[in-house]
């Protein structure tokens, strides 16, 4: 079969390219410490308001979401992105950090709806045995946005290495690739359009009310499978403070921060590919593939954090920033290493998670409450850990923090790995013509 707008494969990269452009583009900023400012606290703050607001509307974008559709769920979501930035570098002039704080928060609406759109189409527009295959497809192509967004901050300031803030240059071009974006996402099919390669329709409920939304959303609460995830979807965005602020923000030089990044969502990328792929393989029932993914990503990040301990106690909050370059030879390669290995444990935690949900359901309406409910969560624990990061907890213990909530995450993860289905509880899938993924 040609190339189709309307299938499956096409709409969840056209999503990836969205992301490419707006949350790639954030998080290349993002990751600098700060929004890229020297002052680091406006940035900080500006996160504590961004994720405190995306706790919120990330529980109500399911609603949103099955009412407007993807495209115009998406769209909104994007332009909240390019005001962001936009205050950044009005930041750059005026100084006037309020604004960028309200726009951070303004951006937790935004981001909340376009994740949870973006969440839904991801997970429910796939085969159940495409549905890794998906996730990587996506996350690929999103993280690949932080990886251009770092190339263009190293190639603009490879001659600062002294800390100072991202000249206007750099967030121009961040808010014209945002634009290209947010333009894109209006080119969306209607999830009612999108069919797979034998005709049939993407499963979708239909909208009941506004009070039925929310009751239904409500009862995830409820819903013993969301419950156990909560501690894993609460630490998944937990340790960004500490990767960007703490370790890449003041550690490192400010090219230096930008070359870490583009090595940081590389992994990103190759990690959520690679163990996409384990999650998807036929050989074994899903089950047995929910426990070997489990196995691996918690054996993953007991090695990288207790790397991370020992590179922890070689400096302090209390100590002047250490501006490292990488120039500086042999001794810059094992942080970089562990940097990296962070951005890799990362991209496969929260591909474990996605795969989880979408392995519970393939309805696009069930499935964006499932995706809110994650964003809410995982918010919750982003402004929390924000804000601990903004109020100057020693480093060390913002570590461990970081460390006991991933631990913590496993049991509950395990209870459930333990119970999945080779099928969704509502819908078990007609095996014709399922066993090939979706063509363009």
């Amino acid at each position: 079969m040609g190339f189709r707008w309307t299938s499956p494969l096409a709409q969840v990269l056209a999503v990836g390219v969205i992301c490419f452009c707006c949350p790639g583009m954030f998080n290349a900023l993002n990751s600098l410490g700060g929004g890229g400012q020297v002052d680091s606290k406006v940035g900080q703050n500006a996160n504590v308001a961004l994720y405190t607001c995306f706790a919120i509307f990330g529980l109500l974008s399911g609603a949103i979401h099955n009412k407007l559709g993807p495209k115009w769920t998406i769209f909104i979501g994007c332009l909240a992105y390019v005001l962001y930035a936009g205050s950044l570098l009005c930041y750059n002039h005026t100084k006037a950090g309020a604004f960028t704080i309200v726009s951070g928060g303004i951006l937790g609406i935004g981001a909340g709806m376009l994740w949870t759109a973006q969440g839904a189409m991801m997970m429910a527009y796939p085969r159940e045995q495409d549905k890794g295959k998906f996730i990587g497809y996506f996350w690929a192509i999103f993280n690949m946005g932080a990886v251009l967004g770092s190339v263009i901050s190293l190639a603009i300031n490879f001659n600062v290495t002294e800390a100072q803030s991202l000249g206007d240059s750099t967030y121009i071009v961040f808010l014209v690739i945002m634009g290209v974006g947010t333009l894109t996402a209006l080119s969306l099919a209607p999830a009612s359009s999108v069919t797979h390669s034998n005709g049939d329709h993407i499963k979708i409920q239909e909208f009941p009310t506004w009070i039925g939304e929310i009751k239904a959303i409500l009862k995830l609460f409820l819903e013993w499978r969301m419950v156990v995830l909560i501690p894993m979807f609460l630490s998944s965005n937990w340790f960004y403070s500490y990767h960007f602020s703490t370790v890449n923000g003041r550690y490192f030089s400010i090219r230096t921060q930008s070359l870490n990044n583009i090595l940081y969502w590389a992994s990103q990328i190759g990690g959520s590919y690679s163990f996409a792929r384990v999650l998807d393989y036929q050989g074994v029932n899903r089950r047995t593939r929910a426990l070997w993914g489990l196995t691996i990503i918690s054996a993953a990040f007991v090695a990288t954090w207790v790397g991370g301990i020992f590179f922890q106690r070689t400096y302090t909050i209390d100590m002047d920033k250490p501006n490292h370059d990488f120039k500086e030879g042999a001794s810059y390669v094992g942080p970089l290493f562990l940097y990296m290995f962070y951005g890799l444990n990362d991209a496969a935690w929260q591909t474990y998670i996605y795969w989880m949900m979408g392995a519970m359901s393939n309805d696009a309406t069930v499935l964006s409450r499932y995706a809110g409910f994650y964003k809410c969560i995982q918010s919750c624990g982003a402004a929390i850990s924000w804000r601990i990061n903004a109020v100057g907890t020693p480093y060390m213990t913002e570590l461990i923090i970081c460390f006991a909530l991933l631990g913590l995450s496993v049991p509950g993860a395990l209870f459930l790995a333990s119970r999945i289905q080779d099928h969704s509880d509502e819908d078990v899938e007609s095996e014709k013509d399922g066993h090939d993924m979706d063509k363009f």
